[in-house]
């Protein structure tokens, strides 16, 4: 681990460079290996069936992690974040861990990281937005909340609403009838 200096910038990062190289180079293949390379036009909508691809290919968000490295996670990953940056005007980013501010190595071959080890996509200026398109791999297959609530995100709803609005300003609003219930991003009264 090391710490970047002030002259970083995480959209130059030599691995994360490297990687997106790689990536472009071996999407062709990678497509036509999962057998919906008709599909994966780097359209939002694609984003539905390679949503259905990983849900076949990984049963919990552990098994995403553990195998990020695997080819089939390595394109998933790329192109996830190809799409957010071609329809969302985002940028490859490769940032510093928020806590300890160190730089993990790119894609660690180690089992476990403490840290994040992969890229982000994000608004070019601002260094505060950023996704992680591992991270929304990971979410497709997670069932309930923290707390034991039902979850159903997909790609195309975290590509329709990328950040999550802020709670504390949700929980202010009212939909006008004085019980204090108001819809959520589904559609359910909470």
């Amino acid at each position: 681990m090391t710490e970047p200096d002030e002259t970083y910038d995480p959209t130059r990062h030599p691995g994360l460079l490297r990687w997106l190289d790689e990536r472009q180079g071996a999407h062709e293949e990678w497509a036509e290996r999962t057998f919906l390379a008709g599909a994966l036009d780097f359209a939002p909508a694609s984003l539905e069936a390679l949503d259905e691809l990983v849900r076949q290919t990984a049963n919990s968000m552990e098994e995403v992690t553990d195998r990020r490295m695997a080819p089939f996670f390595q394109g998933a990953i790329w192109y996830v974040g190809e799409v957010f940056c071609r329809h969302r005007k985002m940028v490859w980013k490769y940032i510093p861990d928020i806590v300890s501010g160190d730089l993990e190595p790119f894609f660690g071959a180690a089992g476990e990281t403490s840290a994040l080890d992969h890229p982000c996509v994000g608004a070019p200026a601002d260094p505060e937005s950023y996704l992680y398109p591992l991270n929304m791999l990971r979410r497709i297959l997670l069932t309930e909340d923290e707390v034991g609530n039902p979850v159903e995100e997909t790609l195309s709803s975290i590509f329709a609403n990328p950040f999550d609005e802020d709670e504390d300003e949700d929980e202010d609003e009212d939909d006008g009838d004085g019980d204090g219930e108001r819809l959520d991003a589904t559609g359910s009264w909470v």
